[in-house]
């Protein structure tokens, strides 16, 4: 194998494919593989099982979410959108 020190996991590309793609394909794939918080417990634990499947190693919570990452920025949207419309309702009541 090669020296991949720039191109880390994408080093299997070789040439192939063009430098931009490439990048992009790296950063995924490094955003795939680290151990994020688990909501539950915190411990930086929580892992990608599949695509768009989280699990905990540590309390075995199993969450839906992002095929690369826990959670988008629409699910961050759509929370945030959440929270404001109920503590509206509650202010009202």
């Amino acid at each position: 194998m090669g020296r991949t020190k720039k191109v880390g996991s994408t080093g299997r590309y070789g040439a192939r494919y063009g430098s931009t793609i490439r990048k992009r394909v790296r950063q995924i794939e490094e955003k795939s593989k680290i151990s994020y918080r688990c909501p539950i417990c915190f411990k930086p634990t929580f892992i990608r099982a599949g695509l768009g499947i989280w699990t905990c190693k540590t309390c075995g919570e199993k969450r839906t979410g992002g095929a690369w990452e826990p959670t988008t920025s629409a699910g961050k949207s759509m929370s945030r959108r959440i929270t404001r419309i109920s503590e509206a309702l509650k202010e009202n009541a």
